[in-house]
């Protein structure tokens, strides 16, 4: 190694080898970050014509590099054991609370609080170390009285404050099978204690059984907080939603995802599908409590856009977005941009167009739809929710025949389907849980 080639060599290899290790350090540093998408459905515009544009704000949660590092929860479960709960029910619902608790160790914080007309803390805030003791406490839960769901929540928040901390996962679990009856009763008074929650950091996930719940409530609580929702209509299926539920909670990678959407160039905000959000002025902000480990959560801003005249190309929106990474355990920014460009080429304009945005476009219009079919079938027009629920087909079936999408024509035919469903007022109540759970989970992308 003494001659001069030599040492030629050995810099050449240093300086090689330098490269690659500073090539590698983006990637592995971006492995450990939310990805932020911007996905204009029409990048391509008509010239010298105004338009509605859409465009998909997505987030996906970076891969957990290992399973065993991931981040601790606290959790607290929150039973509805009104008089309603008894026989199988309540069993099911111990057994499945039980079933999913087996998945959490010492890192994990749980507590389990039921209710009646009263509340009682079965379980306070506790390390998951006594499993067994756990389990017993839940075993000894019996079914009796009202429904104080307002107070439930409110006591299993309580038992999260105790071990409260940005970096875990603080979510209340809520199943009830019955109306609220004790205190306060309203959809508009959950969901409010819900954006109460969220503001701590805290989200409420709730399930649903049976028949005789409030969607509305259950919805507008879940919603608010940015939990998941879910219709069970049978007892025996609880063990399957806690563990999918649970699945969810130890796969969380980022918390408190602000979203900020800035509209450029005398682009005006139309709405925002898909999420709670404000609108002042260009400007649109909405939030999400938390992203899951490879998983996409998304919005669509729908835009009006001005004319332009050809081979003109402009920004359309910027986006800013700032989240906890709970793996590093800081606050992290992410930032982007939508431009748009204008042609006379309609030619031009069909093969920029990106159809996967479009599609995710189209489900969440159909789902304002069904919606607004919710609402007339509830005042009591039958025919016009009907007539909602088929020019809801008929846009989906036109769209998924122009996009050659399966999952459209899927929906075209399920639109249809509840619109023959919706004359059985007999299978109303059934079918407007099953309406409403859907509805939340395609809003929300949500993946059970």
């Amino acid at each position: 190694m003494n001659t001069q080639s030599d040492k030629h060599m050995l810099r050449r290899t240093i300086r090689t080898f330098g490269f690659v290790l500073l090539s590698l350090l983006p990637v592995l540093a971006q492995a450990n970050q939310v990805n932020l998408s911007i996905n204009l459905a029409t990048p391509v515009m008509e010239a010298e014509r105004s338009h509605r544009a859409f465009i998909k704000v997505s987030l996906e949660g970076f891969k957990q590099q290992d399973r065993q590092a991931r981040i601790p929860a606290n959790v607290a479960i929150v039973l509805d054991k009104s008089g309603s709960m008894s026989g199988e029910k309540i069993q099911y619902a111990r057994e499945a609370a039980i079933m999913a608790i087996r998945r959490l160790d010492e890192r994990d914080i749980v507590s389990v609080v039921s209710y009646d007309s009263r509340v009682q803390v079965v379980v306070p805030a506790t390390q998951v170390r006594d499993q067994r003791a756990i389990y017993n406490a839940i075993r000894d839960v019996r079914a009796d009285g009202n429904t104080a769901l307002f107070a439930g929540v409110s006591k299993g928040a309580n038992e999260l404050r105790k071990f409260l901390s940005r970096n875990k996962v603080n979510r209340v679990i809520l199943l009830s099978d019955g109306l609220a009856n004790v205190g306060p009763q309203s959809a508009s008074e959950l969901g409010e204690l819900g954006a109460s929650l969220a503001k701590e950091g805290i989200s409420v996930t709730t399930i649903g059984l049976g028949l005789g719940y409030n969607e509305d409530l259950m919805t507008r609580l879940a919603g608010f907080s940015d939990g998941n929702h879910a219709f069970v209509e049978n007892a025996e299926d609880l063990a399957s939603v806690f563990q999918y539920e649970f699945g969810d909670v130890l796969s969380v990678v980022a918390q408190g995802v602000n979203i900020e959407i800035n509209c450029r160039n005398g682009v005006k905000p139309v709405r925002l599908l898909g999420r709670e959000s404000e609108i002042i002025g260009n400007r649109v902000t909405t939030r999400l409590n938390q992203l899951y480990s490879e998983q996409e959560k998304f919005v669509i801003l729908e835009v009006e856009v001005p004319e332009q005249q050809a081979e003109t190309e402009i920004e359309l929106v910027s986006v800013n977005v700032h989240y906890d990474n709970l793996l590093t355990q800081n606050q992290e920014q992410l930032a982007g941009q939508s431009v748009a460009r204008f042609s006379r080429s309609q030619l031009e304009v069909t093969a920029a167009r990106d159809d996967k945005a479009l599609e995710a476009a189209v489900e969440q219009v159909a789902n304002e739809y069904s919606r607004d079919a919710i609402e007339a079938r509830d005042s009591g027009d039958l025919e016009g929710a009907k007539k909602i629920l088929q020019d809801s087909a008929s846009y989906l079936g036109a769209q998924a025949r122009s996009l050659n999408s399966p999952r459209l024509q899927e929906q075209e035919e399920e639109a249809l389907q509840d619109a023959q469903a919706l004359e059985s007022d007999q299978d109303w109540n059934k079918q407007r849980k099953e309406l409403k759970a859907r509805q939340y989970k395609r809003a929300t992308q949500q993946t059970y």
